[in-house]
This record gives structure tokens, C-alpha cells and sequence, in this order.
């Protein structure tokens, strides 16, 4: 069956954005005197929901306010510290999703939320490559559940098998894999030794995985 659409994470598969995320997190848990060095940080929650990190968070250091309203003052501050200093775009990537347009349907599948995302697309002027965007906004159940990469397809028409996912993380490469779709984790220095066993392809980087995405176009059915 013949691969039709991308469908392609955000954060660490096309921007960089594992700081801009420590320095909102350092920004909302700094007057709790909570304090992480960015490797210790980065290690641990890499890849993680903000609703999933923020339960850990408050747990851990018994903070009498909610993991909800954790979550949404790291979100709120992410905005504001994204608009200051843009999530550097990784090496490769402009390239790749003008060489993939070409061939391919994309559609970004973010666990971020539309005001996190959006903006730094726009910026890159990357946003109108993209046939349709589905953030954490857009659904009821975030990764690593398939409901993200579900209503994706499901927004394309196509099956599982007509796509391929691109993710950084254990993560997303849950949430595609459960549903149904072939998935190609390109790691990163913060998410390398996460389980990547059910990946389809580990690639080195973004130009790696658009080769094997070429060479596995069409894959034979029985």
C-alpha cells in the first residue's frame, strides 16, 4: 500500500524547543524554590505531557496548588517565552518538509497546544505546508494515546497504513504506534535513551529519516 501522508511531531522532530520548555518550567516553579539544572530536567521530562510532568512536580515537592494549574502557568509562560526567543528550527528540516510537500500530505500532530505551536511555524513561514494541524487543543485524550494520530487519519480519510509518523520521543512513538501507524523516531540528546524498540526506523537526523521514507514508499501487502 502506498504511503500518502506525513504525519509529523513538533517538539524535538522539527524545532528545538527542550530549553524554551526548562526556562517556562524554571520561570512557574521558581517562587515554589524549586530549582532543576536543565540536563537533570530535560532527562527526565523530555517527551512528557505538561499535565503528566506537572502531577510528577507537584507530588514530588507537595505543592498545595493543582497539577492543572501548574500545567496551564508553564503553558501560559511558554507563549510568552517563545515570543521573546523563537524554539531554534532543527538542522534539515525546512528542507525536508518543502522536498516532502511534494510528494506527501502533511499534518503536524503536536502535544502542544495551538498557541505554543502556531506561532513558531508562522515564524518559520512553515505553517501553509501543512494540510491541516491537530494540538493538544483538538483532542480529549493527548499523547502517547492514539487519539492525536486517529483523528489525523481520520481527518485525511486514509488508513494507518497510508502514512508514516515522524517522533522524537517514546511518547509519540507510543501514540502512533497504537494507532496503527508505521513510525520513524529520530531521537535526540535528551530522549536517545527512551525505548525506541517499536520504531519502524531510528534515524540519525531529519535527512536520514526522508531517505528511508523514499526508499519504503510502497510497501507490499499480502
Amino acid at each position: 500500500m502506498e504511503k500518502r501522508a506525513l504525519l509529523i511531531d513538533f517538539d524535538g522532530t522539527l524545532v528545538d524547543s527542550e530549553v524554551v520548555h526548562y526556562d517556562s518550567w524554571q520561570h512557574v516553579l521558581s517562587p515554589f524554590d524549586i530549582h532543576y539544572t536543565e540536563q537533570a530536567f530535560c532527562l527526565e521530562f523530555a517527551g512528557v505531557p505538561t499535565l503528566q510532568a506537572a502531577a510528577v512536580i507537584k507530588a514530588r515537592h507537595n505543592l498545595d496548588v493543582s497539577a492543572q494549574w501548574l500545567c496551564e502557568q508553564k503553558n501560559q509562560q511558554f507563549v510568552l517565552t517563545s515570543e521573546q526567543v523563537k524554539p531554534r528550527l532543527l538542522v534539515g528540516v525546512k528542507a525536508f518538509l518543502n522536498a516532502a510537500k511534494q510528494q506527501f500530505t502533511l499534518v503536524l500532530v503536536t502535544g502542544s497546544t495551538r498557541n505554543e505551536a502556531i506561532p513558531v511555524l508562522a515564524h518559520y513561514e512553515l505553517l501553509d505546508l501543512f494540510s491541516a494541524t491537530i494540538c493538544k487543543d483538538d483532542v480529549i485524550n493527548p499523547k502517547p494515546d492514539p487519539e492525536p494520530y486517529l483523528k489525523a487519519l481520520e481527518r485525511l480519510s486514509i488508513k494507518p497504513q497510508e502514512a508514516f509518523a515522524l517522533e522524537d520521543s517514546t511518547t509519540g512513538l507510543q501514540s502512533a504506534t497504537a494507532a496503527g501507524v508505521q513510525t520513524i523516531v529520530i531521537p535526540h540528546e535528551y530522549s536517545k535513551s527512551q525505548d525506541h524498540s517499536k520504531a519502524s526506523f531510528i534515524a540519525n537526523d531529519i535527512s536520514e529519516a526522508w531517505e528511508y521514507i523514499q526508499k519504503n514508499t510502497y510497501i507490499e501487502t499480502i
